[in-house]
């Protein structure tokens, strides 16, 4: 099969397109052609080595974990799909295998796609979605009522979280680029500031605050939180709670739960799926080096095959 791959770690350069050989099908398994992966930051810091102790991987490797495609085959065991259905599914970080024609998965974690989303749709939304519904009320604890801080509000998380915190009836406050500002606002955000002509460290009594950036970033969201407020970051692992506040990682493991609620939503129109740019599988390294830019509009998608 024909797959982006790495034989070492280092930067998106070190990608190699060529075959690479398909295992035999488990009796749990469904085998997958892929139709388009979604990249996330999470791919160019296993790809960079960073990720090892967490999410340990061996080389060769061949990376993504987002995915919309269709069946090619199932499992003896397997009943709730069947060859032709197309399926969206997030592998595990240590297997990847997104960025390929074929993959294998368990066929728990795949979920049908309706007829009314595309399988670039489908490739855009599960780490974006269940990461931003962790960070938002596993992690976050968000109610009603509440006032969110939403960083990076135009990117795959943050145009998710933005949707859901509306929804949820919080009052929505995001930061984003000027460019990006009327997007934010017609996902449901309230106040949208500008972060390169505004300062967000003037806003005040934020319950919660989801943390996508990280750095200066991170460090300037404490001072915004009204007492007993929380920072959900989804890059600082360390990060410790501060002056009675509490600080938590966003460990964001399966998208398999998400999924069903993510695909209901945007069969009803609560959903928005905000993609940035889709890049052949031949140029798998400049949509990572467009991820790496951290200034993506919504979801960079990888179009595998069709």
């Amino acid at each position: 099969m024909k797959a982006a791959f790495i034989s070492t770690f280092g930067a998106p350069d070190v990608f190699t397109i060529g075959e690479r050989p398909l295992r035999a099908l488990r009796p749990t398994e469904v085998r997958v052609r892929v139709e388009a992966a979604g990249v996330n930051p999470l791919d160019l810091k296993i790809i960079a080595g960073y990720m090892q102790q967490v999410f340990p991987v061996e080389l060769p490797y061949v990376p993504g974990t987002d995915f919309g495609g269709v069946i090619e085959a199932v499992g003896a065991q397997v009943s709730n799909v069947k060859p032709g259905d197309r399926v969206v599914g997030r592998t595990a970080p240590s297997e990847g295998g997104a960025f390929a024609h074929t993959l294998m998965i368990s066929g728990d974690d795949v979920c049908l796609i309706p007829a009314e989303m595309s399988v670039e749709q489908a490739a855009a939304l599960p780490t974006a979605f269940g990461t931003a519904q962790q960070a938002l009320f596993n992690v976050g604890q968000l109610r009603r009522g509440q006032r969110v801080l939403i960083h990076a509000a135009a990117g795959g998380v943050g145009s998710m979280a933005v949707q859901l915190a509306h929804q949820a009836g919080a009052y929505v406050v995001a930061t984003a680029s000027g460019k990006n500002v009327d997007l934010v606002k017609s996902l449901g955000a309230d106040d949208v500031i500008d972060y390169r002509m505004q300062d967000f460290a003037k806003t005040r009594d934020i319950d919660l605050v989801i943390d996508t950036v990280g750095g200066d970033t991170l460090t300037k969201s404490w001072p915004v939180l009204r007492a007993g407020g929380r920072i959900a970051t989804l890059v600082e692992f360390g990060i410790k709670p501060q002056n009675g506040n509490a600080g938590d990682f966003v460990f964001f493991e399966s998208a398999t739960p998400f999924l069903p609620q993510a695909t209901r939503l945007f069969q009803t129109g609560q959903l928005q799926i905000i993609t940035d740019s889709i890049f052949p599988l031949d140029e798998a390294r400049s949509a990572l080096e467009k991820v790496a830019t951290g200034h993506a509009r919504g979801k960079v998608l990888i179009r595998v095959s069709s």
